[in-house]
């Protein structure tokens, strides 16, 4: 255990709070994957278990692989992967697979192992990274817009085109972030409200090619519509899932069911990923949900502590870009199963089940943990006490 220790390097409290976290996840994955053996008849909740353990198994030895990285390196290898990515996004809206049920073009199988894999999570940190990148890369540069759009707003634009017609709640997310990091990075605000005005149009005209040619795309806009317009409609299937939500969370009260008591898993879908925060209300109570909620905002906290004592732009940059889309996420996720928000289909981060969700979010850790691995490392060196310097000392 020790010999481990030593060679854990960056923030120690973020170790702890995502330790923490995924350790917290296999009583609420374990109890609301009987809604997948019952109602779906895939496996036993003792497989659904295990394979959660080797997900997260998997996704501590990303962590622990990235942050043995310099982050350095991610700069140049955000410019490689782009390509790859914009690949892998057309390959999935034309050979994307069903997963349980969801939105084929989502998703593409992972072969030999059974796992679904998202390739627009992988986008939108490959994203995150290049426009950390750009702007740091011309802090010191007066920005004209029209310089920008080749070089920074053309990838995020096919990026974001990509994903746009399977899925809008991720675009939204991205596009959010990468407009957040831009104005942090120092693009003027006049350029960035450009932008918004040009990816609203670019919407628009997406929504009517799609409602003039809808066998192009079938039914993801009146999906969107409908999501919006059944927000509250419980008859509606989105409205079906946020009700049974709320009864789950108004079951919980205080002190909650208990563990695996949970009646409302029985009937919501999604049970162990969409809407597992409203089981962990059902079994744990308001007590549950303030330890979860603590948790993320103590990741944030430590997010934002590590961004303001990073060494460099591109360091600060790479911290926010990664690691506030995590935060965001969550913050969507339990404002849908309060009913605060539509139904967007996000996870949440480190807790719920599924494959892509918490190796992207375990890269994205690790990512952080670089960086932060890296200023340990100055300080100790400038903190290293010079030979000569003790010579000299010595003869004085």
């Amino acid at each position: 255990m020790k010999n481990i220790l030593k060679n854990i390097e960056g923030d120690r409290a973020i170790w702890a709070i995502v330790t923490v976290m995924a350790i917290l996840s296999f009583l609420p994955v374990y109890s609301a994957s009987t809604n997948l053996v019952y109602v779906v008849n895939n496996g036993t909740t003792t497989f659904h278990l295990f394979k959660h353990a080797f997900l997260l198994a998997c996704g501590f030895l990303i962590i622990y692989a990235v942050h043995k990285v310099p982050f350095r390196y991610f700069s140049g290898g955000s410019v490689l992967m782009l390509p790859l990515v914009f690949v892998l996004l057309a390959y999935t809206l034309t050979q994307g697979t069903t997963i349980g049920g969801a939105n084929a073009s989502r998703w593409i199988q992972i072969p030999f192992i059974g796992v679904g894999f998202q390739t627009s999570t992988l986008a939108g940190l490959v994203i995150m990274v290049y426009v950390a990148r750009y702007l740091a890369r011309n802090k010191d540069k007066e920005i004209t817009f029209k310089e920008t759009l080749l070089q920074l707003w053309l990838p995020v634009a096919i990026i974001l085109a990509l994903i746009l017609p399977a899925n809008f709640s991720t675009t939204a997310i991205v596009f959010s972030m990468v407009l957040l990091v831009a104005f942090i990075g120092g693009y003027p605000l006049k350029y960035i409200l450009s932008v918004v005005g040009i990816g609203v149009l670019g919407l628009t005209l997406f929504v009517l090619t799609a409602k003039a040619f809808p066998d192009a795309m079938p039914n993801r806009v009146d999906t969107w519509i409908s999501r919006v317009e059944n927000f509250s409609n419980k008859n509606a299937e989105e409205g079906y899932q946020v009700e049974k939500a709320k009864i789950a969370i108004a079951s919980g009260g205080l002190q909650g069911r208990g563990p695996g008591k949970s009646i409302q898993k029985n009937f919501l879908p999604q049970s162990s990923s969409d809407f597992i925060f409203a089981i962990i209300v059902e079994e744990y109570g308001l007590f549950g949900a303030l330890v979860v909620i603590l948790m993320y905002f103590l990741l944030l906290f430590r997010i934002v502590m590590a961004a303001k004592k990073a060494t460099s732009i591109f360091a600060t940059l790479l911290i926010i870009g990664v690691g506030l889309p995590i935060i965001f996420q969550a913050i969507i996720n339990m404002a849908v199963a309060v009913n605060l928000f539509p139904v967007t289909g996000q996870t949440l981060p480190l807790i719920s089940s599924g494959g892509t969700s918490i190796w992207m979010t375990c890269f994205a850790i690790g990512i952080i943990l670089s960086v932060t691995a890296d200023k340990v490392k100055k300080e100790n060196l400038e903190n290293e006490e010079n030979p000569l310097d003790i010579l000299h000392e010595a003869i004085s």
